[in-house]
């Protein structure tokens, strides 16, 4: 079992930094610059464009935005490579031989995404930090001044909620896609429909489930 965990870790976690990490610079960037463009009035502050970034980083774009995107890339990975594993009966196999296949297959992915809060505190750590490269480099606001905005009125508790729904989009990212990978019937082509079905419906829930937590936590 510790094999099979070790290899989802690689597949579905490790794998996924590149593209989180080029994201969430980027989109650090961007959040920053539309914000800095947005105030033109000159008595707001300037550090006003690192709180901005703070807050719609921390609380919404590091673990809902990510997290849609890992649906895309982790989901339909999972559903696929299940869903081919049904096609082809390896599964049927696996239970003629006393397999559990559901712990053999599944288990260990749920166990990867355990992980998943890591990939979101990168991605946190990376969205500032291109907005404070964005922000400083584009000369929108000082180093120092950026700083001072990042601290301004820093609520602990934020980061708890973010670090809280992330956990739980990370275990609908390791179930969603593997139950409709899992169940799926057809052939081949079928596999390709159960991939898109998938992402579908696991943006859909972690959206759905993003408002419910923020009414708890945040209201």
């Amino acid at each position: 079992m510790k094999p099979l965990i070790f290899k989802e870790i690689d597949d579905l976690i490790i794998g996924s930094l590149g593209i989180v990490a080029f994201i969430s610079f980027f989109i650090g960037g961007v959040v920053a610059i539309q914000t800095a463009l947005n105030l033109t009035n000159p008595l707001i502050p300037k550090d006003l464009i690192a709180f901005a970034t703070r807050q719609s980083v921390i609380l919404e774009f590091a673990p809902t935005f990510i997290s849609i995107i890992m649906a895309g890339r982790a989901g339909s990975y999972i559903t696929s490579s299940i869903g081919t594993m049904r096609v082809t009966e390896q599964i049927d196999a696996l239970e003629v031989m006393g397999v559990n296949t559901i712990n053999y297959l599944i288990f260990p992915k749920i166990v990867a995404f355990t992980l998943y809060p890591f990939v979101i505190a990168i991605s946190m750590f990376l969205g500032i930090l291109g907005g404070l490269m964005a922000g400083v480099y584009g000369g929108f606001i000082g180093f120092d001044q950026f700083i001072v905005g990042i601290q301004t009125e820093f609520i602990p508790f934020h980061v708890f909620y973010a670090f809280s729904k992330t956990f739980i989009f990370g275990m609908l990212l390791a179930t969603i896609p593997s139950f409709h990978g899992f169940y799926m019937k057809g052939g081949a082509l079928e596999v390709g429909k159960a991939s898109t079905t998938s992402f579908v419906w696991t943006s859909v829930v972690i959206i759905l489930v993003n408002y419910i937590l923020t009414q708890l936590l945040l209201s």
